[in-house]
């Protein structure tokens, strides 16, 4: 089956995607206005398809919110981005664009939003519409304008507003979908294709294509418009694998069903069987009818039903696609599941071109032929069919950002929240695709338990991706030391720990054994390594050695710092940034650990860097003690310290400075010389290093910390 000469030309037409350079700025004004016209008006008659006024204001699912918020929020998008870029000094209607400015994430299935608002009315928000079009009409026709559009450009935030209505064009249609069949319907210009098969026994039988695995590169190089998630590089190594010709039908998919697959949890992961549970689910979420009457099933469509055609794809969330290859996997012997995005981008590569490139598209995408899906073997591509297009296909991988991945300023919400290990990225577009979405470097992704236009294909594989948790550091301490560990300098003053360990490094020609206790997040364990044969890192938080061990694994670990209020900064951390390589962590062991409570290492020490220690410990005098013992002869000592003796840290009593003693002052310094005395020797006079900690954009610490070396007899 082909789908030559099938475009449904009442179709409303979407423009390609517009390239970032090339033309005369004139002429990119010029397509950035039809772009932004266009798009608009896609948008709206998404909304001819609502016939009654509850359609408006009802909830189509719980997690979300009903369908007026999302006709006018992607005009309030438009406002609220011109006014953070100032490119806006007065707001249209301050009431509406707080309103309808914050969508939903659309949360765990049980985690029901019950509040209620008051939504303004259909007209109202039409009017509302109207009145932003004009004005970023005018805008467009006005605003400074460069070549090639960068993300700091004027015309970088219009795109963003028309790539964002574009999203929405989509995940509205699946709200409508979702909406009782009685307060749609259908229209000319949103037709659904006619091609079907109706008997299951005349679908076409899938098959296992060969692919030849190997380095798979990721990265946006393409001149068109992204999400901050596209840009970076990964490379990704993949053995050989084998992937399904065709996406699963509603025909395969019914075969899991048959077998009970609903029914019987060994299929199911975890989270999987608990939506099941939650949701009852014994079938597909847009079949309509009795399972038990399969030859009497409808299939949903975005605004009618239709008998079930068994040679379209099936469209399930990742837990019912992911519990069929877990099926298929026992049934077949085979390692089958479902492919990882790199898998995924390596079957790409048999798609040729991408928009705005295409002639033509080469698939069942970016509105091209049909308001819905179409039989899985209608558009071939290479050897397979459907790696572009028709519906969004699961994978394995949970979205992050890539090397390199930096949050644009004026959306730094897009893809940050996603990253908690919770979000599977989908692949390839589906029929309503346009835009961004279409392209092959875009990267979207959603909640396992949430429906799309979204179906599956499957792989035999072994690959196994990582579900990373906790990607963005929020604890106030952890991020304040990593910013201070391995964050740029500020205000001239150099690298803290990689300053004391040149301090160090003048003190000692011996170069085995190092320890660098109070380690925080690692950065001097890190540089000691470069210079010693082995290096213990110990700080008595385990959340510290964590994010240590963590970068030891060559991973980056992302974290925010305070801007303002609740306003954050997002950063990210990879050793080789700071000149560090991960290789060096074969010499590092990090543990946790008490300063008070040490016990013998079964090798001595050359050298004990305690940084920022001795002020924070309940029992100094005995950590003196204790570590005395560790250090070889002939090693060394480097304590440093700012001396703020507090007693939410040391009990004054334990004080070794800062006190009168006898009526006289005794200063830390003294005291170290009369506690060190008997074992060790001072290397040099004290000095004083200055650090500094951000706290927020406009605070920060500026500390000076005494350091002294001392040399054991």
């Amino acid at each position: 089956m082909t789908a030559s000469n099938q475009t449904a030309h009442q179709l409303p037409q979407p423009t390609q995607t517009l390239l970032l350079s090339g033309g005369s700025v004139e002429a990119k004004r010029e397509e950035i206005l039809t772009y932004f016209n266009q798009t608009w008006q896609l948008y709206e008659r998404l909304f001819d398809c609502l016939s009654d006024e509850r359609a408006y204001f009802t909830k189509a699912i719980p997690l979300r919110h009903p369908l007026i918020f999302y006709l006018g929020h992607t005009a309030t998008f438009y406002v609220n981005k011109l006014m953070a870029a100032r490119l806006m000094n007065e707001r249209i209607d301050e009431n509406l664009e707080a309103m309808l400015a914050i969508g939903v994430d659309e949360m765990s299935w049980d985690d029901l939003n019950d509040q209620h608002y008051h939504w303004p009315s259909v007209a109202a928000v039409r009017d509302y519409r109207g009145k932003v079009h004009q004005h970023v009409t005018e805008l467009i026709r006005t605003l400074p304008l460069e070549l090639p559009i960068q993300w700091d450009s004027p015309a970088w935030v219009i795109l963003m507003g028309i790539e964002h209505e574009r999203i929405h064009l989509e995940t509205s249609s699946v709200l409508i979908r979702q909406l009782p069949v009685e307060w749609v319907t259908p229209q000319a210009h949103w037709p659904h294709c006619t091609q079907a098969r109706y008997q299951r026994e005349s679908v076409p039988t899938n098959k296992l294509i060969s692919m030849p695995g190997g380095r798979v590169t990721q990265g946006k190089v393409d001149d068109t418009y992204g999400w901050d998630n596209e840009y970076g590089v990964q490379h990704t190594e993949l053995e050989p694998f084998k992937a399904s010709q065709m996406l699963v039908s509603h025909a395969e998919f019914y075969d899991f069903i048959a077998a009970g697959g609903y029914q019987q949890q060994q299929w199911w992961d975890d989270e999987g069987w608990r939506w099941r549970n939650f949701a009852a689910a014994e079938k597909p979420t847009f079949w309509v009818g009795d399972i038990a009457h399969p030859d009497q099933l409808k299939l949903r469509l975005m605004a009618e039903e239709i008998a079930l055609p068994w040679d379209w794809p099936v469209e399930v969330n990742q837990l019912e696609a992911a519990a069929f290859c877990r099926w298929k996997a026992d049934q077949t012997g085979k390692s089958i599941q479902l492919p990882c995005e790199a898998e995924w981008m390596q079957m790409r590569e048999q798609v040729p071109g991408d928009q705005p490139t295409w002639a033509e598209a080469p698939g069942n995408i970016n509105l091209a032929f049909w308001a819905s899906s179409c039989p899985v073997d209608s558009f071939a591509q290479g050897e397979f069919y459907d790696v572009v297009g028709n519906v969004w296909q699961w994978t394995t991988t949970p979205i992050n950002g890539f090397e390199g991945f930096r949050v644009h300023p004026l959306y730094d919400d897009f893809s940050t929240p996603t990253f908690d290990g919770k979000h599977a990225i989908i692949k390839g577009g589906s029929w309503i695709s346009t835009g961004n979405e279409a392209l092959k470097s875009s990267r979207y992704a959603f909640r396992r338990h949430f429906f799309q236009h979204a179906g599956f294909r499957y792989v035999v594989s072994r690959h196994q991706e990582t579900m990373a948790l906790n990607p963005y550091e929020t604890d106030t301490m952890v991020s304040q030391y990593l910013d201070f560990q391995y964050g740029p300098a500020y205000f001239g003053v150099p690298n803290y720990a990689a300053a004391l360990v040149d301090i160090a490094l003048q003190a000692t020609d011996k170069r085995g054994r190092a320890m660098d206790i109070g380690c925080a997040t690692g950065r001097a364990s890190f540089e000691l390594a470069r210079h010693f044969s082995h290096v213990v890192g110990m700080d008595y938080s385990a959340r510290f050695i964590d994010v240590a061990l963590q970068l030891t694994q060559g991973e980056d670990f992302r974290y925010v710092t305070q801007e303002e209020g609740e306003l954050v900064e997002y950063h990210q951390v990879r050793l080789k940034d700071v000149g560090l390589d991960s290789k060096l962590a074969r010499k590092i062991d990090f543990v946790q650990g008490d300063a008070c409570n040490l016990k013998p290492q079964p090798e001595g020490f050359d050298l004990v860097l305690a940084s920022n220690l001795i002020d924070r410990l309940r029992q100094p005098k005995r950590f003196l003690q204790d570590i005395t013992r560790m250090i070889n002869p002939g090693g060394v000592l480097v304590l440093s310290s700012p001396y703020t003796w507090l007693e939410a840290f040391t009990p004054k009593e334990n004080w070794l400075g800062g006190i009168r003693e006898n009526g006289e002052a005794l200063t830390t310094l003294q005291a170290l010389q009369r506690l060190l005395a008997a074992d060790f020797e001072p290397v040099g006079a004290p000095r004083d290093v200055p650090f500094v900690i951000r706290e927020t954009a406009r605070k920060y610490q500026h500390t000076l910390a005494q350091v002294t070396v001392w040399r054991k007899r």
